[in-house]
């Protein structure tokens, strides 16, 4: 019977404390059709994915957005929800114009509103129709009854004649979305009258 490390059949046996086998077997594990070195990539790479997205995931953790759970409305998808219960906007102006200004000048103008609604008004976003004109608004939630104000401001820089402008507001209403409207005309320096 031939011993150790002698060759039966072509193939090579080795003791397991034979340096020579841990060597081999180092190097088995890194090529790359051996199991084990597809399980050890396999295993990198689902660990490096894990951490972008949870990266990702919770790089938004500081913004001051409102997260859907603190929203109730009782509006369903059928349509037959219970539309009394739902907070509700009511602004003192809808639009609002800021008349002749000259061009480069920055103008703004707040928007009071009241939530005559029953239950708690939340603004998710506001966005403007240009660049130009810039909307801060409540971050937090205004109870029934009480009121607060969207600020907008225009500049009028590069800009010249009639300006009309769009803000959409989107909150826990019904409809979801109230649009307010600015104008202004802009006029050259030296031509304002």
């Amino acid at each position: 019977m031939p011993g150790p490390g002698s060759q039966i059949s072509g193939e090579v046996s080795y003791k397991r404390d034979d340096p020579i086998f841990f060597r081999l077997d180092f190097f088995l594990l890194l090529h790359p059709y051996s199991s084990e070195f597809c399980m050890k990539n396999f295993l990198a790479v689902s660990i490096i994915l894990c951490c972008l997205v949870g990266m990702i995931s919770f790089s938004g953790c500081n913004r001051s957005k409102v997260t859907s759970d603190v929203i109730e409305n009782p509006n369903t998808a059928s349509g037959k929800g219970d539309l009394s219960q739902l907070p509700a906007f009511k602004f003192e102006a809808e639009s609002h114009d800021f008349g002749k200004i000259i061009q480069g000048e920055s103008v703004s103008f707040q928007f009071r509103f009241k939530n005559t609604g029953k239950s708690d008004l939340i603004i998710s976003d506001v966005s403007t129709s240009c660049g130009c004109t810039v909307p801060s608004f409540p971050k937090t939630p205004i109870r029934p009854g009480q009121g607060d104000a969207i600020k907008v401001s225009f500049n009028s820089a590069g800009k010249k004649g009639f300006q009309n402008k769009s803000i959409v507001i989107v909150a826990n209403t019904q409809p979801n979305t109230t649009i307010l409207k600015i104008k202004a005309e802009v006029m050259m320096s030296g031509t304002a009258k």
